[in-house]
């Protein structure tokens, strides 16, 4: 069903359903479609930022919605309106909703109670089933509506219902707060293939999850989802993945795909990686995010792709996978088939959810890879586990957060979750237990010695890094899901594109006279940069004090001003001009932390040492080849080592003007060279037009991208032409100060030669 109304040219599009009936035409009333039920269904179209900010927003577990109250997206509204209704006792779905006319997007959504409206009358082709009356009337609802600043508020709350509510212990009954998560999918697909029936699989659910209050789901919605997952697969839509697969396998060397079982009839899983992914994981493939949202939030499509941060801080994507089976043995196989599209190159860290079947499949392929679980999917999990606490203490949620969000310590999250166990009673919690024994692979302070590319500890796995945010969501078809998986690329590309150009032809304001910040500043990207100053401009309210001075090594005692209760102690090699903090920021985000750069003040330390520079996160990240064409299966005079030796060429011009700019000798010296350098090309260039017919046979790839190749060429020569205007232009204004000075020179060595005069007078 396309919810999708049509595009028609009026200011802002308005459908309303007067009547609230089930059989609407246009589709809007959701009640009969599981599909967009509640938050579960249309999770349109940042799933898990929503549910962080959901999550933000429900430090206080009893927060009441109320009028003007404010979101940061639809979706946390809507997120937040079903975990109240859940408090509450009733079920709720999406309603009508309003749409820009200038950019086709959502601008004001009712939520309301599920038993809102009434069901149509019965006509001739209606079937005569009785059905149960769900639809009484019910006003309550939630309205939310974009503003100007970007946050969605409350327009409109009713809160009264006209029928009675479901008890907490029936509420897991209520559609909109049940559907089978991805660990129990993953649990029913291995007992299924050992052959255990519904029944079975059921009562191991119940039993895992410590009754069937906590499973989340009914016997039905097992039996339901055991019965599809017999005949899953791609249906009418799957030619659409083969079409593009076949395609790409032409137009992009480097291009790789496999197929789990039969590529008519597959039984198991389809990944893929284009050229440009695989090139990325060279540069940035030392932590990765392998994002299963559709597992959590009952996207149509299970896909599920490879991610990272690439050298501004935007996700950066390593592969996409179809998982159209999720045992053990799959994941498996998806793993180690990603493993040979990176060349066998471990990631440093992976991240993924704490499903028992994925833990098993990575602990087997990556044996020396750090595993963490995305923390938010342990919290939404730590909803549902302990709803009954929730309940019965209003402050255990804000304390659980507090305890394993703002905990500095090992020690001090020891205690804390101790204490917070006998608070409230919960020393026989079987599924806080569990995760208590894993917490070395969710709990941020266990986390702070490992790479993971995020710049706050704190909020680090807050949620999965979403590569597809706006593109793929859970009313995304297979059909089109292609489609949109290019345009995400392609708009992601662009981004990296402009921060490219901001770094490079845009200067930072600079906050400190430090040597230090210049380096920085000349070193990293705009956004990397950022960080760092603010790093360092923190070190003015963070003084560091010698406390043990041993000869080659002291430690630093470094505390903000007030907060001497939160000191950090920091080792520094004097001589190595190596130190270690225990905060752990620099080993965990690759960004030097406050208090080492406070020691760094207070010993002369006036540039940055090599050993805390990243290359990841520095303008030049791209720059030079990690591994060779052999490695990533790409011919050596494919389009995408040409293209690789294209931007290599350009990033290399651009700095190579900018040295050259630095002074007019240094100028003069460019210059020469440049002009030497393009002769050489052009000498090349005439080289390869007098290839013979017969050579251009021989070497039929050569031939197949000549054309593209005198391109390049062409355009390389264009940049060696803007590089020498821009060279003429810095020659100019270097020129002019020199003569500014000159005459200011002049102007003082007159005062003084005046001056002079007038004290002999």
């Amino acid at each position: 069903m396309d919810l999708e109304p049509l595009n028609i040219d009026n200011e802002v599009m308005e459908f309303a359903i007067a009547s609230g009936e089930e059989d609407n035409d246009n589709g809007l009333d959701l009640e009969h479609n599981d599909e967009y039920e509640g938050y579960n269904g249309e999770m349109a179209e940042n799933p898990s930022s929503a549910a962080r900010d959901s999550l933000v927003l429900n430090g206080d577990p009893n927060l009441e919605p109320s009028e003007r109250m404010e979101f940061d997206s639809e979706q946390a509204a809507r997120i937040f309106y079903n975990s109240y209704a859940r408090r509450i006792g009733f079920s709720t779905r999406v309603s009508v909703y309003q749409r820009s006319r200038r950019d086709g997007s959502i601008i004001c959504r009712q939520i309301v109670c599920s038993r809102e409206g009434f069901r149509r009358e019965g006509g001739e082709n209606r079937s005569k089933r009785q059905r149960t009356v769900t639809r009484v009337g019910c006003k309550a609802q939630m309205t939310v509506k974009k503003q100007n600043s970007g946050k969605w508020a409350v327009t409109k709350l009713v809160k009264e219902h006209n029928h009675e509510l479901v008890p907490p212990d029936k509420v897991h009954c209520l559609r909109s707060h049940r559907h089978v998560s991805g660990p129990a999918r993953s649990l029913i697909d291995t007992l299924q293939a050992a052959g255990m029936g519904p029944s079975g699989v059921m009562s191991v659910l119940i039993k895992e999850s410590g009754g069937i209050n906590n499973v989340g789901f009914t016997k039905v919605d097992c039996q339901n989802y055991m019965s599809s997952s017999r005949q899953r697969t791609l249906g009418s839509g799957g030619q659409h993945i083969f079409d593009y697969l076949k395609r790409m396998q032409g137009d992009d060397p480097g291009f790789f795909c496999a197929v789990q079982g039969d590529s008519e009839n597959p039984t198991g899983n389809i990944f893929w990686a284009d050229g440009n992914s695989r090139m990325n994981y060279q540069f940035f493939g030392d932590t990765v995010t392998f994002d299963t949202a559709y597992r959590t939030n009952r996207y149509r499509v299970p896909f599920a792709p490879f991610t990272g941060w690439n050298h501004h801080g935007q996700p950066v994507l390593f592969g996409c996978a179809l998982l159209l089976n999720e045992s053990e043995s799959s994941f498996v196989w998806l793993f180690q088939t990603w493993l040979a599209a990176m060349s066998g190159h471990h990631p440093i860290s992976i991240t993924t959810d704490q499903d028992r079947i994925i833990r098993a499949a990575v602990a087997q392929v990556f044996p020396g890879t750090r595993h963490r679980f995305c923390k938010w999917n342990v919290l939404r999990e730590a909803q549902e586990k302990l709803f009954h606490v929730n309940q019965s203490h209003l402050t255990f949620e804000s304390e659980f957060q507090r305890c394993i969000n703002l905990t500095e310590t090992i020690d001090e999250f020891e205690s804390c979750w101790e204490s917070l166990l006998q608070k409230y009673n919960l020393m026989d919690s079987e599924w806080l237990q569990s995760m208590y024994n894993v917490r070395q692979q969710w709990v941020p302070v266990y986390l702070r010695d490992t790479f993971f590319g995020e710049m706050s500890i704190t909020q680090g796995s807050d949620s999965i890094n979403s590569f597809f945010d706006g593109y793929i969501n859970a009313s995304t078809s297979i059909q089109v899901l292609i489609k949109q998986y290019e345009k995400a690329t392609a708009s992601r590309y662009e981004k990296e594109v402009k921060a490219d150009y901001d770094t490079i032809n845009t200067a930072p304001v600079l906050k400190t006279p430090s040597p230090m910040e210049k380096q920085a500043a000349n070193l990293y990207t705009r956004i990397i940069f950022t960080q760092f100053q603010e790093e360092l401009v923190e070190t003015l309210a963070n003084p560091a004090t010698i406390i043990d001075d041993g000869g080659s090594e002291a430690l630093y005692r470094v505390a903000k001003f007030g907060e001497d209760h939160k000191a950090h102690f920091i080792k520094f090699n004097v001589f190595e001009r190596k130190a270690s903090c225990s905060c752990q920021m620099f080993e965990f985000s690759g960004i030097i932390c406050r208090h080492i750069l406070a020691v760094f003040r207070v010993t002369n330390v006036l540039t940055l040492p090599s050993h805390y520079i990243l290359k990841r996160w520095t303008r030049n990240a791209k720059s030079g080849v990690i591994v060779d064409e052999h490695t990533l299966g790409l011919p050596g005079s494919s389009q995408e080592s040409l293209t690789a030796r294209y931007e290599n060429l350009r990033r290399e011009a651009i700095k190579y003007v900018e040295e050259g700019a630095a002074s007019a000798h240094i100028y003069n010296v460019a210059m020469d060279a440049l002009h030497e350098a393009a002769k050489r090309v052009y000498a090349a260039k005439k080289e390869v037009s007098r290839i013979t017919p017969s050579t251009l046979v021989k070497e039929c790839q050569l031939q197949s991208n000549s054309v593209e190749l005198d391109k390049k060429i062409e355009e390389l020569t264009a940049d060696l032409e803007n590089a020498s205007q821009r060279c003429e232009a810095y020659r100019a204004t270097l020129l002019s100060v020199l003569k500014d000075m000159e005459e200011a020179k002049l102007r003082i060595t007159v005062k003084v030669h005046n001056t002079r005069l007038n004290l002999k007078g």
